[in-house]
């Protein structure tokens, strides 16, 4: 069986700078990945045999972009029962319409949805890999040492404020 990956489907290539956060957040913790346009409603077809066939290729986890009606998470949960995350692409009503489809999928076929736009896209990848790291220890450590980055960064971004603080008292 192939190397585990993230899908990573968009509705649309316009929403492709929008989902370019994941996709370099994926790379950076070392996880495959990869993409592909294709539309719950012009192609829905297309979408499933490209879910089912991505799940026999040992696909982990399912991410979603998709705008407006933004149906695209749900057709694809409602095709395998691997993890599916929605990112709402932010266009009109400043994401609100792309939220709402998502979150209101009906029990028993859950789609997980985080922030609309780049925030959201960089945490789908995150929340991906945490998934993905149940099994793979080494990934898990990958995101220890991130986090561990992260924090260390924001201690040295305050450090050097306060230290332009201090001089200017």
């Amino acid at each position: 069986m192939s190397q585990p990956f993230v899908a990573i489907l968009m509705g649309s290539d316009t929403d492709l700078p929008q989902v370019e956060p994941t996709l370099d957040a994926l790379a950076k913790l070392k996880v495959a990945y990869e993409v592909k346009v294709t539309s719950a409603h012009l192609t829905p077809e297309l979408t499933h045999g490209y879910v089912k066939e991505a799940d026999k290729r040992n696909c982990s986890v399912f991410i979603c972009a998709a705008a407006m009606a933004a149906h695209l998470a749900g057709a694809v949960a409602a095709s395998t029962t691997k993890p599916v995350i929605g990112i709402p692409i932010n266009t009109s009503l400043n994401g609100l319409d792309s939220l709402l489809s998502p979150v209101q999928m009906p029990g028993g076929v859950p789609v997980a949805t985080v922030a609309a736009g780049k925030a959201g896209a960089k945490n789908a990848a995150y929340l991906a890999a945490q998934m993905m790291s149940l099994a793979d220890a080494d990934l898990a450590q990958r995101l220890k040492d991130d986090r561990a980055a992260n924090a260390k960064a924001v201690q040295e971004k305050d450090a050097a404020l306060q230290a332009r603080l201090a001089q200017r008292y």
